[in-house]
């Protein structure tokens, strides 16, 4: 497990750029309607785990994490009970090898998440689950499940997975106002890394982060709705790609309600 304090940040390396985020109400479902061509995903009512990784190809002893993340890709409990990402950080990048999927905004994410629990070390590969620290990775040998708690709905909706409408109905009305935010996700990608803890080994990642975004939600009554743009890499190739969608307090982390699922054509044959 590799740390760095607080004290002894290395100098920052310019991150990746963002993209957007996603729309509307009830059950976990992904439906693609021929007629309509229509694409949604759904929560169900009670909570979706969201599981972050936070990983470097400069670590050592990240590529352990990595493919335990990799091996959720067949679990039946994926974008029903749990939505997985890996956030690349940029902190190790110093050392010899900079990751191509890192970003100062994923380690800048990482660190609020240590101020958020009072501490000043952050390290990889560092899990948090539901907005804390999570550390029985290791001796898991299922998929995280839904907490339980009831939540309220999640959906996702686009008719051309560029432009998306994002809607929560939250369980409890309270009156509190909403951020959406939303991740592009990689997946089957991999580096023959030259340089660093893990030179000459080719790492291979899923649910990578290549994009992030957060948009404020409209409070209509007790349903909070929103829109935005995601658009696919230009070079976007034949790999899987998949969308994360989470709900938030306004200008907090900890999440309230997640959903997502596969958006590529190709996702099938992962």
């Amino acid at each position: 497990m590799n740390y760095i304090g607080k004290s002894n940040r290395p100098k920052s390396v310019p991150g990746i750029g963002e993209i957007a985020v996603l729309s509307c109400v009830l059950l976990f479902s992904v439906n693609l309607n021929a007629q309509t061509n229509l694409l949604s995903f759904q929560s169900a009512r009670e909570q979706t785990a969201l599981l972050e990784l936070y990983t470097s190809e400069g670590c050592s002893s990240c590529p352990p994490a990595d493919g335990w993340l990799s091996g959720l890709t067949s679990s039946p409990r994926l974008w029903q009970e749990f939505v997985p990402l890996a956030f690349h950080v940029d902190y190790w990048d110093y050392i010899g090898w900079r990751d191509p999927f890192g970003s100062k905004a994923f380690s800048d994410r990482q660190r609020a998440y240590a101020a958020s629990w009072q501490t000043d070390n952050i390290y990889t590969p560092g899990f948090v689950l539901n907005g804390k620290e999570w550390r029985g990775w290791s001796g898991q040998s299922g998929s995280p499940k839904s907490t339980g708690v009831k939540a309220g709905v999640l959906m996702a909706t686009t008719a051309d997975t560029n432009h998306w409408r994002v809607s929560f109905s939250p369980a409890v009305a309270a009156g509190k106002n909403y951020e959406a935010h939303a991740a592009l996700l990689g997946n089957g990608l991999s580096s023959d890394v030259k340089a660093g803890e893990n030179r000459g080994r080719q790492l291979k990642h899923d649910f990578v982060v290549r994009s992030l975004i957060k948009a404020s939600l409209t409070r209509n009554g007790e349903v909070a709705t929103g829109e935005f743009d995601l658009l696919l890499p230009a070079k976007s190739g034949d790999g899987t790609w998949a969308i994360a969608v989470w709900v938030t307090e306004a200008g907090h982390l900890e999440p309230l309600q997640a959903t997502g699922g596969w958006i590529s054509p190709h996702a099938a044959k992962h």
